[in-house]
Formats: C-alpha cells, sequence, structure tokens
C-alpha cells in the first residue's frame, strides 16, 4: 500500500479528496499556489463552505496525516487536481496541468503512480506521460500513470467523493490496477476499468449529456414564454409519460463542469459534434434572453409608473444553496443589468456569500421586501420560504414559485 500521497492543487476538488485520502489513513501532503490557502488549511480555517469539510480536514492536519505546502515533495502517489480552463476562443488551456506536472518530475522514482483528475481534453494524459518521459527517460515504464476524474456535486462532495463510482483509466493496462488499488483506499463506489482517453472523453460526454438535456428544457422555457403556457406545468404533464423526463429550466448553465466540458469536444472535434455545440450555444443565449427580460421589466415599469424601479436580483451561485459562482448565468445575468441599468436601484442578494469584490449583497428578505421587481435567477431554498407578492413583478426564471 502506499504510504505517502501528494495532491497538486487545494480547491474545490483538491482539499476534499486530500482529507479524505488522510481520513483513511494515509500521509497525505497537498501543495497550492496561494499562500493564504496554505496557510489557512494549516491552521484549520477553510473557506470553503462544503458541508462536513472543516470537521475532516481539521481531524486530519491535528493528527497529523494531513499538511498544507507551497512546494512538492517526494511521495509515492501524486495527484494533478488543478483548474483546466478555456480561452476566448472556447480552446481548452491544459497550461496549469502541464505546469504542475512540470513541478513533480523531479520528485518521481521508479514505482510512483501518478494520477490526473483535472477535466482534460482526450489525449492529455498520454501528453503529461510523454513530457514526465522526455525529461526523465529512465522513468519511462517505470512509473504507473492514470486519470480519474470526479463525479461530484457541490454542497455533497465528501459523500459523493466516497460512494460514487469511479472510471479509471490507465496509460497501461498495469497503470490501471495500480490506480484502482489506490483509489480502493477511500472510495466505496464501484471502480470501473478502462484506457486513459475512454476514461478523459467519459468525464466530458457526461458532463455534455447533461448540457444537452438542460439545454432542451431551457429552449422550451423561451418557447413557453412567447406562447403564454406555464413551462412548469408543461413539463410535470410530460414527465407523467413514462419514457419521458424532461429536467428543470434555469437562467443558464453553469459550474466548472457542464458549462465547460462540452467545449472540450467541440474544440478536437467541431463537425462531429453540432447537437453539443448548439446545446451549449442555447443554454448560453438563456442567460442574455433572462437579463433582457430584465432590462424590458425595468422599462415598462418605468413608463407605467414614471419612476424607475427598485430591483431585487435574487441569488448569483451557479446552482441552489451552494457559494459557488464559477461561470455563473446568475452573475453574468447580475452583470449585465447592472451595465445597462446604471441609473436604476439594483439589489444583489447571494444568501450563501458573506461579501463579494465586485457587487454590494443585500439581505434576502430585505431586497424582496423593498423591492418593485424580483428576478429569481438561483432556486435557493431561502427564497421558496418568500411569499409571493401579486403587487410586485415577479420574474421567475428558476421555478422559485412553481405554479403546477
Amino acid at each position: 500500500m502506499q504510504k505517502s500521497v501528494l495532491f497538486m492543487g487545494l480547491g474545490y476538488i483538491g482539499l476534499p479528496t486530500a482529507a479524505l485520502v488522510a481520513d483513511a489513513g494515509l500521509q497525505v501532503t497537498g501543495v497550492d499556489i496561494n499562500e493564504n490557502v496554505v496557510n489557512n488549511i494549516n491552521n484549520c480555517a477553510i473557506s470553503n463552505q462544503e458541508p462536513g469539510l472543516q470537521e475532516i480536514v481539521e481531524k486530519n492536519i491535528r493528527n497529523g496525516r494531513l499538511k498544507a505546502s507551497l512546494t512538492p515533495s517526494p511521495s509515492d502517489v501524486f495527484l494533478i487536481v488543478v483548474p483546466t480552463p478555456f480561452n476566448e476562443h472556447h480552446q481548452p488551456d491544459i497550461s496549469y496541468v502541464t505546469a504542475a506536472t512540470r513541478q513533480i518530475i523531479p520528485y518521481l522514482k521508479k514505482g510512483d503512480l501518478y494520477i490526473l483528475e483535472s477535466t482534460s481534453p482526450v489525449g492529455t494524459t498520454q501528453k503529461m506521460a510523454q513530457l514526465i518521459f522526455s525529461e526523465r527517460p529512465e522513468l519511462e515504464d517505470q512509473i504507473f500513470i492514470a486519470y480519474c476524474p470526479e463525479r461530484i456535486l457541490p454542497g455533497n462532495a465528501l459523500y459523493e467523493l466516497k460512494y460514487n463510482d469511479r472510471v479509471i483509466g490507465g496509460y497501461t493496462p498495469e497503470s490501471t490496477r495500480q490506480a484502482m488499488a489506490f483509489y480502493s483506499h477511500f472510495v466505496s463506489g464501484s471502480l470501473h476499468s478502462t484506457n486513459s482517453p475512454t476514461a478523459e472523453m467519459c468525464k466530458l460526454v457526461e458532463n455534455s449529456s447533461r448540457d444537452v438535456q438542460i439545454a432542451f428544457a431551457n429552449e422550451l422555457s423561451i418557447i413557453c414564454d412567447k406562447a403564454g403556457i406555464n413551462v412548469w406545468e408543461l413539463i410535470q404533464l410530460a414527465n407523467k409519460h413514462p419514457r419521458v423526463n424532461i429536467l428543470q429550466p434555469g437562467a443558464g448553465v453553469g459550474g466548472h463542469c457542464i458549462a465547460v466540458d462540452p467545449y472540450f469536444i467541440t474544440s478536437d472535434f467541431p463537425l462531429e459534434s453540432q447537437l453539443i455545440g448548439k446545446a451549449r450555444e442555447i443554454n448560453n443565449y438563456k442567460a442574455f434572453w433572462c437579463a433582457e427580460k430584465i432590462e424590458n421589466a425595468i422599462l415598462r415599469f418605468f413608463l407605467e409608473h414614471h419612476r424607475k424601479p427598485v430591483v431585487a436580483l435574487m441569488g448569483l451561485s451557479f446552482k441552489p444553496d451552494i457559494d459557488d459562482l464559477r461561470e455563473s448565468p446568475a452573475k453574468y445575468i447580475t452583470s449585465k443589468v447592472l451595465q445597462r441599468s446604471a441609473d436604476t436601484h439594483i439589489l444583489i442578494v447571494e444568501p450563501n456569500v458573506h461579501e463579494h469584490p465586485v457587487f454590494k449583497l443585500t439581505d434576502y428578505k430585505s431586497a424582496y421586501t423593498r423591492a418593485d421587481i424580483g428576478a429569481f435567477l438561483v432556486s435557493h431554498k431561502e427564497f421558496k420560504t418568500l411569499p409571493h407578492n401579486e403587487e410586485k413583478v415577479i420574474l421567475d426564471f428558476c421555478g422559485v414559485f412553481k405554479k403546477l
């Protein structure tokens, strides 16, 4: 059994996974480039609001099985858990993966296991193997290399990291076996073996499939708005069919998975990924459409009441009941409305975030009470306790006040 594990990256995935591995009895070092993150973790003070994470991090920091560092060190297992963003042309950027891999190359030795967990374009694991062997040719056929993506929902990360199934794709069959043996220490879900390109594509396909399904719901909501049909009632009725399961529409699609992973396919296979590409366009357009609906409501209110309304924009996160704003359509909508309605009194609400570097936040009850127009961008549980006020203009983009 491997005794020491090194994580490159202590973000939304890296830190919870590192804490779970430490809790399983292995010696874990987590590396991050942010000195504040490293110091806070070592002092048992984390900013991630993931349920249960504070407790498991504190437990393993105090018992010595988990520590954070600014620099890598020798280990038996190396996991790369860093972001893979895309550029303005929606081309994947694996520079963080490459940089993290370069950092650990000097510490690799015979028998070590290198695992890439970052969402990656097909072929990235093979590229990292070639990078390692180009700088350390003596390690060829002497180390094990694999790809293993995570499948989690923010707000339930610790449970899903432990109990969800895993797809594990090795650079070689023996690499697959070694990686499966490692994950068996802390994953209770089933482990499914394959090769690295298939594992990479599997992660992208899972989220692209979800994106396509959500695009259908979002497109349907736009059609229903024009047709004067209650989309929530329509979906509920359509789902009575035994082989139909339409998802719920929203203000778009956000996060660092569903809103990002499809681009990793469309960039490499632009001609073959017509449906996947169109779904991305629809879900991006839905956020633009929501912003336009809010702006039009502001204009109508002014024409009817001869004054500018107070507008409450309810929610900033990319999904309900979390503090994660990455790729959030609600954040995009808020920015657009602020830019185009600069002289309107706009109250911005996000109950899961205490403060924001750009937006001044208002308590959700106060904002809703003061607002002439309430635009619900995220269906947080707090919002569902608010009364539906017929005297207000309510723009419900996410089903807070579903009328079935």
